[in-house]
């Protein structure tokens, strides 16, 4: 996915201080401080067997690396680095906030460990159960966030690291709104997507009533999220499906760089950027927008996509690059320039045919293109191993935001099924759309305006 509108798969309240640490105070980064000593009757259950905390560790690992770490995580924007290499022994002590305008985990910088499941509620279970779930997984996103333990049950499988750029985000599906009676709350822009012709969707691992995405640049971080959020659901609503996706670790290149995806491509080169213009206005739902529960929130369209990475491959190089548009090294147009120049889609070779062919994905895909629509993309790569006729099950769980879905994928995506030089070479298997609500106010949990409004 290398150019910011593209869906497809292509290169375009206050915790107990005891356990993992205490939080740092509430708009700041990372910490390495001491957690309070525990007390006879409540043990701390999350310190190693050497007596070392999980912050106190990180605060060994070196002071500088810490320091720059609480600037790292902070900066650039999805599927775009910081504009300083971030040294690995820094990742630990990188912290997204958990209260905010926005919830976390659509403009952080991509992590390298991702997971996306959608829950339905149990039989039985409405309004009032939801409410609860909400309540319970946004207390214990607070708390990982920071580095602490679960509030309760906590497995320890994370006791060593640190936040891990940790974001946990938070939405709900189409059904959720009749299985809670709240039908009248339920967003137009929730509106079930359009068939595309290219869909080839498994219902089973489409959709949900509720869904998280869950991404760290730890992968025991990661994975303890899920458990505690999993563990938290309890009675009141039952996994439909889990994705598991990955990126690029941060300062595994010499230098900042936009992702790769699979197929080896730049992804991500045009994405919008919080900087512009016109960034809130193509991504957040205004404030005084509607529904007055969604003020400040997105919507999130995910699509399971696997590559056809034999077919991919045997493609030689200069081929690839025409079904792109761009050249594979470093992501640049093939009318010419560097991965950031405009593309010139007028230009001509010296046999007169444009040097863009029309049906190039990262031509079709242009905002230009199509109207303006445009959407940030943030998504993470996967690997299932391979399917029963021996081709790998891989590809790209991609993941966009936009204010509203039916002006930002759909047009493109309607597009792109017209004539897509690509499509031959990609499947979307799995789909879904979900409203996620703007982020939580120091003592609310996420979707309380809409559950208790």
């Amino acid at each position: 996915m290398a150019d910011q509108s593209t869906p497809r798969a292509s290169c375009e309240g206050v915790p107990s201080q005891q356990g993992r640490g205490r939080r740092p105070a509430e708009g700041t980064k990372s910490a390495g401080s001491v957690p309070d000593a525990p007390t006879a009757a409540e043990p701390d259950r999350s310190a190693p067997a050497a007596g070392i905390s999980r912050r106190r560790l990180l605060g060994t690992a070196g002071a500088t690396g810490l320091a720059l770490g609480a600037v790292g995580g902070a900066t650039g924007y999805a599927a775009a680095p910081s504009e300083k290499a971030t040294p690995l022994t820094s990742l630990g002590a990188d912290r997204a906030m958990f209260h905010g305008k926005h919830q976390s985990g659509i403009t952080d910088a991509l992590q390298s460990r991702g997971h996306v499941v959608a829950f339905d509620l149990a039989p039985g279970a409405g309004r009032k159960e939801a409410a609860a779930l909400l309540r319970r997984w946004s207390a214990t996103a607070e708390r990982l966030m920071a580095g602490e333990n679960a509030p309760h049950d906590d497995t320890a499988v994370a006791r060593d690291a640190g936040p891990s750029s940790l974001t946990i985000t938070f939405g709900f599906g189409h059904s959720f709104f009749s299985r809670t009676g709240l039908q009248k709350q339920r967003p137009s822009a929730l509106d079930p997507l359009p068939a595309f012709s290219s869909d080839r969707l498994d219902a089973s691992r489409s959709n949900g009533d509720l869904w998280v995405q869950i991404g760290a640049n730890d992968a025991l971080v990661a994975f303890h999220a899920l458990r505690a959020i999993q563990k938290d659901a309890g009675s009141a609503a039952r996994v439909r499906w889990q994705m598991n996706g990955f990126n690029r670790s941060p300062g595994a290149t010499a230098r900042p760089m936009t992702a790769r995806n699979l197929m080896g491509q730049v992804d991500g080169t045009n994405n919008p950027k919080p900087e512009d213009a016109d960034f809130d206005r193509r991504v957040f739902v205004p404030a005084k927008g509607e529904p007055v529960w969604m003020a400040n929130g997105s919507y999130a369209v995910v699509r399971r996509i696997r590559m056809l990475l034999d077919d991919w491959e045997k493609l030689a190089l200069p081929a690839q690059e025409e079904v792109i548009g761009r050249r594979k090294s470093t992501g640049a147009p093939l009318s010419g320039g560097t991965e950031t120049t405009e593309m010139d889609l007028e230009k001509a070779g010296r046999d007169g045919k444009l040097v863009v062919p029309l049906n190039a994905h990262a031509r079709i895909t242009r905002p230009d293109q199509n109207g303006g629509a445009a959407m940030l993309r943030r998504p993470f790569s996967y690997h299932d191993g391979n399917a029963a006729d021996g081709t790998p099950d891989a590809g790209l769980l991609f993941i966009c935001w936009q204010a509203d879905p039916l002006r930002g994928f759909v047009p493109v995506q309607r597009k792109l099924d017209r004539g897509d030089a690509l499509s031959q070479y990609i499947r979307h298997e799995a789909s879904g759309l979900f409203a996620v609500p703007g982020g939580a106010a120091k003592g609310e949990y996420v979707g309380q305006r809409l559950l208790e409004g």
